[in-house]
């Protein structure tokens, strides 16, 4: 079973990460940083927030979902705000989103909050509402469950430091997945994380049994050269004892987003 991990930054770099994904052609897509404008007419919109602005693809959702056709995806909002058309405020979902082979049933999920809860009416001040998405998954080939879960941490303007509400926030995220994941199953925990390497994150995590792939292995961050801002890690994949890695990288080509994508073969 292939799983890849990957903060899409809002389809920002949209023919590259579609056609990356096309051939990976992975049997499960963890997807954060997702569009989804279903009134929007036109391809690509504007995300401003001050003097931060942005190109989004306006369903950058159903793009993902039309290259990976023989996929169940699940789209899960965070928030509902604006994107902008010109002058023209168009009303647009923000989230992250689980693609799982059809071949694969999936027997048991949980979608859940892990900082503050749905944002209807704004984006909302930063630090913003973050997702999570657990799934089970029966693998035929192996006659065993699998549960991949993923979260989108939140983002502080004052950087990827500890803090209650991080530590809050991984509470939550392992809460959700216990509420899903078996104790004697292969168990995947990723995500784009928001945090840096040795974050109280991981220790609060560990109680879940899983450790990171990432640092473990020795790379040296998860960002693409897209991303300018010092702190070269935010995206983490971890698995329990139960879980045979046969092949883990963070793929650095081709560059898909101003994250890596995380590729995993259990």
């Amino acid at each position: 079973m292939k799983i890849v991990s990957l903060n899409g930054w809002g389809g920002k770099l949209h023919e590259a990460l579609t056609d990356y994904l096309r051939v990976e052609d992975p049997e499960v897509l963890c997807l954060q940083e997702v569009v989804h404008s279903p009134e929007a007419v036109k391809a690509w919109l504007t995300y401003r927030d001050g003097a931060h602005v942005l190109p989004q693809r306006a369903n950058f959702f159903r793009d993902v979902a039309a290259v990976l056709p023989g996929h169940t995806a699940v789209f899960c909002p965070a928030a509902e705000g604006v994107l902008w058309d010109g002058d023209a405020a168009v009303a647009s979902q923000w989230g992250l989103a689980t693609f799982v082979r059809s071949t694969f049933p999936v027997i048991g999920q949980a979608q859940g909050f892990v900082h503050k809860d749905f944002s209807p009416h704004g984006y909302g001040d930063h630090p913003r509402s973050r997702s999570a998405h657990a799934v089970r998954v029966y693998d035929g080939a192996r006659n065993r469950a699998v549960t991949i879960a993923h979260m989108h941490g939140l983002r502080d303007p004052a950087g990827k430091h500890d803090s209650p509400e991080r530590a809050a926030q991984a509470r939550r995220f392992a809460a959700l997945v216990k509420e899903v994941a078996r104790a004697d199953e292969p168990l995947i925990v990723c995500g784009d994380f928001n945090v840096e390497p040795g974050s109280e994150t991981f220790a609060i995590l560990a109680d879940l049994g899983v450790v990171d792939l990432v640092t473990g292995r020795g790379f040296e961050g998860t960002r693409t050269s897209h991303y300018a801002k010092p702190g070269r890690f935010a995206d983490y994949m971890l698995v329990n004892g139960r879980a045979e890695v046969r092949a883990f990288t963070v793929v650095s080509e081709p560059e898909v987003s101003d994250h890596c994508p995380l590729r995993l073969v259990i």
